[in-house]
């Protein structure tokens, strides 16, 4: 690839993790599912400061149904900040991103918290498919959660 090529690559995936921030945000469903490989590696199992098995999930689709009733009563706002993205191929790429997200949640949202603040970073591998790129693995790592 010429620098010109992995400049417009890295641009690209920039545009791919803010529409996965404003999609869940937004709570789009089918946004959020289409910014996804179908194969979709999700491993969300420190994602509360805990550890949670039940949070590492393969597709793209069960990932989304199973996110999207817990986030239903639940408003959230998610940042990502400073993206190392290194450009492997035409078609592979990889990234880590700091991140920062808030949620607060409804009084029947059943989660055990009203409120979250958390700190951390994405780690994601990135393939293009059919032209355009999509996350084909995520991993959110935490360095703090504060909730009440």
């Amino acid at each position: 690839m010429t620098e010109n090529e992995k400049i417009a690559a890295t641009l690209e995936i920039h545009g791919l993790k803010a529409r996965y921030f404003r999609m869940m945000d937004m709570k789009d469903w089918a946004g959020l599912e289409a910014v996804f490989a179908p194969d979709l590696l999700a491993d969300f199992r420190a994602s509360t400061g805990g550890s949670d098995e039940d949070m590492l999930m393969q597709g793209a689709a069960p990932y989304v149904a199973k996110l999207a009733p817990i986030l239903e009563k639940v408003t959230t706002v998610h940042h990502g900040h400073m993206p190392e993205i290194t450009i492997l191929s035409a078609n592979e790429a990889t990234g880590i991103w700091a991140m920062e997200d808030k949620l607060w949640a409804d009084d029947d949202s059943g989660l055990p918290f009203r409120w979250m603040h958390g700190y951390g970073h994405y780690h994601e591998r990135y393939v293009r498919l059919e032209g355009e790129w999509r996350i084909k693995d995520i991993r959110l790592s935490r360095l703090r959660v504060d909730a009440g």
